[in-house]
């Protein structure tokens, strides 16, 4: 499947599943108002059936003008009665009324005084206690001093309890999430898996190219060896003999590489830990690129400045990590490669810094350097060799001794590499 396809599935997938968002919000949207509407209705039926219970007990005849009961907000109610009532028997009417209409939340009410306009009496009612005070159950008949004619009620839940009505649109939305999740997985997945092939064939690419040059260059020394007359010249005898010798251990060098990838894998990574002397283990593998740093020119600056600079780790992994580092920079600088090497003490751990003037790293694919058979893409051009297994086995030897590895790059102007290690001595 190649990119525009899977582009154009994720396109539409994803077109669809915005469709399906948004006509579950729109119906989500319609129940609740439907629900709110449903809520306000039984709160005025039931508020009316309060102002009729108090009409009772007071004895009261005259009819109101209109509704006595007003929506002032979408959760506050204003009542109308004639006369005074005692806070304790209104609460008592409000629950019953309330719980009789199947509106269990919590509310609040007050008592106005009409002249003054302030309130006289409010309280906080928890609809789920069902326990009521001595007065509340002796209060029917008692009727208050107070010259007040209206009360308000308030829902500071009404939201909360209309949602939890909506049960199965709650649980339409969630299966609504899950797929969204799943989906997202999936095209994670699909794109991983996509990036997994571009590698593995970018891989294939370069092992071929890699190891299609010496196995050429040892066959066109081996035939020029079978020539009759090849014995009368021992300087072109010696000659292909030796390039023979160095596309071997090329070859070698490449297999062994590929081999050292697989014990990772496989978990069978053994380290020892002896004493390393890190300055003097970085002398030396600088010195072992001295021929090659010769051939372009180039150099390396030493600055080791740890006062604590020996470790417990295997010499040999630790010398491939500066190695590979090393080699990097020289491939990836163009002309006269400067490499800037440095050890300071960080909160007793060693830092160790490798710089280079060489062609940098883009910032998009700074972060997958690390990653097996990564190479920055140059299409069918194969200027600088490698399968891409250096940085990662760097990154997991440095981890494996519970050390940290991190890069900072700028395009055209060079890669510096910082590798920190715990309990430097």
């Amino acid at each position: 499947m190649n990119r525009n396809t899977i582009r154009l599935i994720i396109f539409f997938a994803t077109i669809s599943l915005i469709g399906i968002v948004v006509t579950q919000m729109y119906w989500v949207k319609k129940a609740y108002n439907i629900q709110e509407k449903q809520f306000n209705e039984k709160v005025v039926l039931a508020l009316n059936s309060v102002v009729r219970s108090i009409k009772q007990i007071n004895h009261d005849t005259v009819e109101y003008a209109g509704n006595p009961v007003k929506q002032v907000s979408t959760d506050y109610f204003i009542v109308t009665i004639n006369d005074t009532i005692h806070p304790y028997l209104l609460e008592r009417l409000l629950r019953d009324a309330f719980v009789k209409r199947n509106i269990n939340t919590d509310f609040e009410y007050v008592i106005y005084d009409c002249f003054t306009d302030s309130i006289v009496f409010g309280d906080y009612i928890d609809i789920s206690t069902k326990e009521k005070s001595k007065l509340q159950n002796t209060s029917k008949n008692f009727k208050s001093d107070f010259d007040n004619h209206y009360f308000g009620v308030y829902f500071p839940n009404k939201t909360t309890f209309i949602v939890q009505q909506m049960e199965i649109w709650l649980f339409s939305s969630i299966v609504i999430l899950i797929i969204i999740i799943f989906f997202s997985y999936t095209i994670n997945v699909i794109l991983k898996q996509k990036r997994l092939s571009e590698i593995k064939n970018d891989f294939i690419n370069n092992i071929t190219h890699e190891f299609k040059t010496p196995i050429s260059t040892i066959q066109l020394s081996a035939n020029m060896l079978l020539q009759d007359n090849i014995c009368d010249n021992k300087e072109r005898l010696k000659h292909y003999a030796q390039i023979i010798k160095e596309e071997n251990e090329r070859l070698k060098s490449q297999v062994d590489k590929v081999l050292q990838l697989a014990t990772l894998e496989k978990d069978k990574l053994k380290l020892e830990d002896t004493d390393v002397d890190v300055h003097e283990l970085l002398k030396k593998t600088v010195s072992s690129f001295e021929l090659l740093l010769k051939e372009k020119n180039g150099t390396v600056h030493l600055h080791l400045n740890a006062e604590k600079y020996h470790l417990k780790a295997d010499k040999i992994h630790l010398q491939n990590i500066f190695y590979n580092l090393i080699d990097n920079a020289i491939k990836y600088s163009q002309d006269h490669p400067v490499i800037e090497i440095s050890t300071a003490n960080k909160i007793n751990g060693l830092e160790i810094k490798i710089s280079d003037n060489g062609i940098g790293i883009k910032k998009e694919n700074l972060k997958n350097i690390f990653d097996k058979f990564y190479r920055e893409s140059t299409g069918n051009v194969h200027n600088v060799k490698g399968f891409g297994l250096g940085l990662h086995y760097v990154k997991t030897i440095v981890e494996a001794y519970g050390g940290k590895i991190s890069v900072e790059s700028e395009e055209g102007k060079g890669t510096t590499f910082v590798i920190t290690f715990k309990n430097a001595y």
